[in-house]
């Protein structure tokens, strides 16, 4: 379920970083329209990955339930620290973005 939780927040941070305004204040220049496009394709990517992952870790019913679960935590964190601590985020979604592939692999 940390793949899950580590794509779901790649996903949500992807979308968010689709926003001209969030692009903006995170990274400090004017996104290309092709850039935006780009970040939001990869974001329902991440989103339906972290969807897959959860359904064959624990079926339909449970995994959706999960899913949903930790996509509600990684959205909370993101929400609170944003106006806070938005390289932080920055940072986390690198991490996410890194680990998430590696943990999916992993037996268990």
């Amino acid at each position: 379920m940390l793949a899950v939780a580590l794509f779901g927040f790649a996903g949500f941070a992807s979308l968010c970083l689709a926003m001209e305004k969030h692009y903006k204040e995170l990274l400090g220049a004017t996104p290309a329209a092709s850039r935006l496009r780009g970040l939001r394709i990869g974001g329902w990517l991440l989103l339906v990955l972290a969807l897959w992952l959860a359904v064959r870790h624990s079926g339909w019913a449970m995994g959706l339930v999960e899913l949903f679960a930790v996509l509600m935590a990684g959205v909370t964190l993101w929400v609170f620290l944003l106006p806070y601590q938005p390289k932080l985020l920055l940072g986390l979604l690198g991490v996410s973005l890194v680990l998430g592939p590696v943990v999916a692999v992993l037996p268990g």
